[in-house]
C-alpha cells in the first residue's frame, strides 16, 4: 500500500532519550528537535567600505556621496567606450580584409605587380 498518499498530518512517533516512544506533537518544549538557524554573513559592500575609510581619512560626506554615486558610473561608462572601440576596432578589421579581397580577386596582374613594387618600396624604405 506504499502507493497511497500520506495523509496530511501522520503522527510522528519519536524514541526519546530514556528509551520510550511519544508523539513528536506531544512532546514538552524540552524534548522537541533543535531549530537550526542557518546564520550568513557576508562582507559589506565595496560602497560602504569605501564611505567609512573616507570618513575616518577626514573627508567631507559629500565627497563621499560624489565617490560613491559617480565611481561606478564611471566604470560603467568607460566600460561602454571600451565595448565601442573594440567593435570598431573588429569592423574596421573586416572591412579591410573585405576590401583586400576584392582588390585582390579584381586587380588582375596590374594589382599584383603594383602591389610587389610596393612592397619592395617599402623595403627599401623609399
Amino acid at each position: 500500500m506504499n502507493h497511497l498518499p500520506e495523509p496530511i498530518h501522520p503522527p510522528t512517533v519519536v524514541r526519546l532519550p530514556d528509551g520510550t516512544h511519544a508523539y513528536a506533537d506531544q512532546l514538552p518544549a524540552t524534548f522537541q528537535t533543535p531549530q537550526v538557524v542557518h546564520q550568513h554573513i557576508h562582507q559589506a559592500p565595496p560602497d560602504r567600505t569605501v564611505q567609512r575609510i573616507a570618513l575616518g581619512a577626514g573627508i567631507g560626506a559629500g565627497a563621499v556621496a560624489a565617490g560613491v554615486y559617480f565611481g561606478p558610473l564611471l566604470i560603467g561608462a568607460l566600460t561602454a567606450i571600451a565595448a565601442n572601440l573594440a567593435m570598431l576596432a573588429f569592423l574596421a578589421l573586416v572591412l579591410g580584409w573585405g576590401v583586400h579581397t576584392v582588390v585582390k580577386s579584381i586587380g588582375g596582374p596590374e594589382g599584383t605587380q603594383a602591389a610587389k613594387n610596393l612592397a619592395k618600396a617599402s623595403r627599401r624604405g623609399k
